[in-house]
């Protein structure tokens, strides 16, 4: 083992790693700052920035966790790589809802949600200088996995004319080669981009020519809003996609579908061998998610055709409505997202310049001036700086309200 080398004197500068100081602030802490204010100032204060959904966790679930926590044997140690009930409860809802046959024992773990996973999978995988391809805009944690495996992000920019969709004929040959691990994330965060099977079997015939793993999120698999599961595919639908042979791995989550985002359950399908990278690194950080709410989530898969998840898909779908209809009447460009709990819209011309305003001086002048909190493009991508994102998961009338509010103002 190498001798340790001598350390600087200790400075508020120095205590951080590298890695860690490579990232940026997490975008939502930066937005919770200006929102903290603007509550602190007595104003009221809607919060379309963060989708944390407003909804309860369904009633069946909840009297599930209520019998789950009460059983001694659920108060040890969890077990780490999911119960056998929550792990079958999985595998039973990818053949019910994509026809997709796996083997819960080999091809599935359990997570703390997906984030859990999405980070923690590049330390596994990925060797210091390796490369990460990211399609951008995209949710922060792709490229953060990266840097803090000591990995370089890729990024590759996908364009508002192509629905923001990757364009494998068109990614540079050095990107290509400097990759081991390429990121899809259909629905999209934050550009809620609808994919296709189509798509993914693209992305796995790039992904085997350039000898790279795919890994995809798929986060809002069951909030298609136009009432077709197709708009949701999963990448092991594709039909060149086997379970056995492809090195790829989909995130999937309780959070959005169930409204539980606080209970922290989630799970991720793939390839044995990318299964064991991230079973085997999630070893040396956690103990996995607690057994009562896996045996919870398993009731919460069981049900994932229930009426009330198609009531909430009618709830979402009229709040995006909402949104794009009060987005368009201030002169923003709108694509109605197909799927998803987010609007993803051009913002309003700057009349100084006869461009796209700027999104973080769009979204402080919605904060300071209506009290409305959305998130700035530019968080996401350097190119995205004339897109905001708005969120879905406040109170009906509470986003009728932010829109009456942003209507109220000069455009």
């Amino acid at each position: 083992m190498p001798e340790p080398k001598p350390h600087p004197p200790m400075t508020a500068a120095s205590i951080r790693s590298a890695r860690l100081a490579a990232l940026p602030p997490f975008l939502f802490n930066a937005i919770d700052d200006r929102k903290r204010a603007a509550i602190a100032a007595g104003k009221d204060v809607i919060n379309l920035g963060v989708g944390d959904p407003d909804q309860p966790t369904p009633a069946f679930i909840i009297d599930e966790m209520d019998r789950q926590v009460r059983l001694p044997v659920n108060h040890q140690y969890p077990d780490c790589y999911g119960t056998k009930r929550f792990l079958s409860a999985a595998a039973e809802f990818m053949r019910r809802r994509f026809g997709v046959t796996v083997d819960p024992a080999r091809h599935i773990v359990a997570l703390m949600g997906s984030k859990d996973g999405i980070g923690h999978l590049p330390l596994g995988l990925l060797n210091p200088g390796d490369g990460t391809m990211v399609f951008t805009p995209a949710y922060p944690v792709y490229a953060a996995g990266a840097v803090m495996a000591g990995a370089v992000p890729v990024r590759v920019p996908t364009l508002p004319v192509e629905g923001w969709l990757p364009r494998f004929d068109r990614i540079a040959p050095e990107a290509a080669r400097a990759a081991k691990l390429m990121w899809l994330n259909c629905p999209g965060n934050p550009t809620g981009a609808a994919g296709s099977v189509a798509l993914f079997e693209d992305a796995l015939a790039f992904a085997r020519r350039h000898n790279m793993s795919v890994a995809s999120d798929l986060a809002y698999s069951e909030l298609y809003l136009e009432g077709d599961p197709a708009h949701c595919p999963s990448l092991w639908q594709a039909p060149s996609a086997r379970i056995d042979e492809t090195p790829a791995i989909e995130f999937h989550s309780l959070s959005k579908t169930f409204n539980m985002t606080g209970w922290r359950i989630a799970f991720a399908v793939g390839h044995e061998a990318l299964i064991g990278v991230l079973k085997q690194t999630k070893d040396n950080f956690d103990s996995g998610p607690f057994n009562a709410v896996q045996n919870a989530g398993a009731v919460a898969l069981d049900r994932f055709d229930d009426p009330v998840i198609a009531a909430l898909r009618q709830e979402y779908r009229a709040r995006r409505d909402l949104v794009v209809a009060g987005l368009r009447a201030i002169g923003c460009e709108v694509e109605p997202p197909r799927a998803g709990i987010f609007v993803w819209a051009r913002c309003p011309m700057d009349r100084a310049t006869g461009r796209p305003m700027d999104s973080g001086a769009f979204v402080t002048r919605l904060i300071d001036e209506a009290a409305v909190v959305t998130v700035p493009g530019a968080g996401f991508a350097d190119e995205a700086r004339g897109w905001v994102r708005v969120s879905l998961t406040r109170e009906t009338r509470r986003i009728a309200e932010a829109m009456r509010r942003i209507g109220g103002l000069a455009w």
